[in-house]
């Protein structure tokens, strides 16, 4: 048996390549978008896949199940109250999809989703009556569980899925054999939970022992812990969901003719006319100088979930990007589901050498010089878009909490006057927040270099949220 795992950091998402070298048979769980390191490793090791399961309808990525099916004739395998578009094969509690020495068994899971499943892996050679691992999706992450407030958008109470998350946990996972391997769909970093280790795989024993939410106590303290304190959600969550539920196009068809050279010229045409123009490079070179009016997310960071969280999904994109980046930019956008790539700015920012009625530059500021300033009578509003948690667990005293998920919503109740200092723990977020702050007027803006990191490593002083 051959059980490979594939971890996308940009998405901190897991999926599963499971192969039998006697029959030449695999199966992929949960692919990515860009299936075409499955296939390549698939025919490195002499198999072909055949059958692609999605242990839920994802809403932080469009996973590739369609890709597979159009590509090589996959065979789509989804949980028996799975309603998609295009046709699947239904997999109940129990059913089992056997090839050669492997033998993979459902179990029904719902809470994160209705439709959730996990998988049991059986290595047959090694023992045909436990199983080798569980392949848990989002209902059984390392050190926490699938959040179950993602789907109040289509009608589904948080509570009503807790509830079906507890039994799902007690009837189908506790009970199995300490040493199963647990193999999840996330690490931490993702918002489909609240508490993800950065390990990548567990047994059931460890966590056990170890996962919070694993602990004995009654269903009702166990809805009322889950659905407490869980993280906004972006809005392309629900996006993402619907395209995974649909016979979309598939990701070669959507990025025919993605990267486009664009003049200048049509770039401010088609920002004109509502186009969103991303900057994707790294916040000090965005900060040294961008064209007005673009969103800056950095293809060094977390980029895929930062522009699902702060572009409009229903809204074309152009690109700035440094020479040669575009199409990492466009693929990573398809991953979420943004596939309205109109094209890019030809020659990058070297098209805005002659237009220096277009380029704008953001101020920066040392950590000292911002404890000097605080000193003073007159000082600068402090914006800390770091999360709440975050921010309740230490901030500069006085700072203003605007989490970056919330900004755009809640921008009416950014300060106006005076001198802004915003910050977030590196550099990264705070650069996409001065971008949308500068949109929308706020321009009289300073960015903490190296954030609240530096800001600690200068042995500053912070407060936590009672002080």
């Amino acid at each position: 048996m051959i059980l490979e795992q594939y971890y996308l950091g940009c998405l901190a998402h897991a999926s599963y390549l499971i192969g039998d070298v006697e029959t030449g048979t695999a199966v992929v769980v949960d692919p990515k978008r860009d299936v075409d390191g499955y296939l390549q490793d698939a025919a490195r090791l002499g198999l072909t896949i055949k059958h692609v399961f999605l242990t839920h309808f994802h809403a932080d990525f469009v996973a590739g199940h369609l890709e597979l099916r159009d590509q090589v004739g996959a065979e789509i395998r989804l949980g028996a109250q799975a309603e998609p578009e295009y046709a699947f094969t239904s997999m109940a509690s129990g059913q089992t999809l056997e090839f050669g020495k492997v033998r993979l068994k459902v179990l029904e899971t719902p809470g994160h989703t209705p439709e959730g499943i996990c998988i049991l892996v059986y290595d047959l050679e090694a023992d045909a009556d436990k199983p080798h691992a569980v392949l848990t999706g989002d209902t059984l992450f390392i050190g926490d569980v699938g959040r179950p407030d993602l789907l109040a958008s289509e009608g589904f109470e948080a509570d009503d899925l807790a509830s079906m998350l507890y039994d799902s946990l007690h009837t189908q996972l506790l009970p199995l054999p300490d040493e199963t391997l647990v193999y999840p769909g996330h690490g931490a970093g993702s918002l489909c939970g609240k508490n993800l280790s950065t390990d990548k795989v567990s047994t059931i024993g460890e966590q056990r022992i170890y996962n919070y939410a694993l602990q004995p106590m009654s269903k009702p303290d166990f809805i009322s812990m889950v659905t407490a304190d869980q993280p906004p959600t972006p809005e392309y969550f629900s996006h993402d969901v619907a395209l995974n539920k649909k016979d979309r196009v598939t990701q070669d068809q959507t990025t025919r003719g993605v990267l486009a050279p664009l003049s200048l010229e049509e770039v401010l045409r088609q920002q004109g006319q509502g186009a969103q123009v991303l900057d994707v490079r790294d916040a000090a070179d965005y900060e040294g100088a961008h064209m007005a009016g673009v969103t800056n997310v950095g293809l060094g960071g977390s980029f895929a979930p930062w522009a699902g969280a702060v572009l409009d999904t229903n809204r074309p994109i152009v690109l700035i990007a440094d020479p040669g980046t575009e199409a990492e930019a466009a693929l990573r956008l398809s991953r979420i589901g943004l596939d309205d790539v109109v094209g890019y700015l030809d020659g990058g920012m070297q098209a805005l050498e002659s237009r220096s009625d277009l380029l704008r530059r953001t101020e920066r500021i040392a950590a000292a010089t911002l404890a000097e300033r605080l000193a003073l009578a007159e000082k600068p509003v402090i914006l800390d878009v770091r999360s709440k948690d975050d921010w309740n667990d230490k901030h500069i005293e006085g700072s203003l909490n605007f989490p970056l998920i919330e900004l755009r919503q809640r921008i009416a109740d950014v300060p106006k006057q005076g001198q802004m200092v915003v910050h977030c723990a590196g550099g990264y977020r705070s650069a996409i927040a001065l971008s949308i702050l500068e949109q929308h007027g706020i321009v009289d803006t300073l960015d903490l270099v190296g954030g609240m990191g530096a800001w600690e490593a200068s042995q500053l002083e912070t407060v936590g949220a009672t002080a």
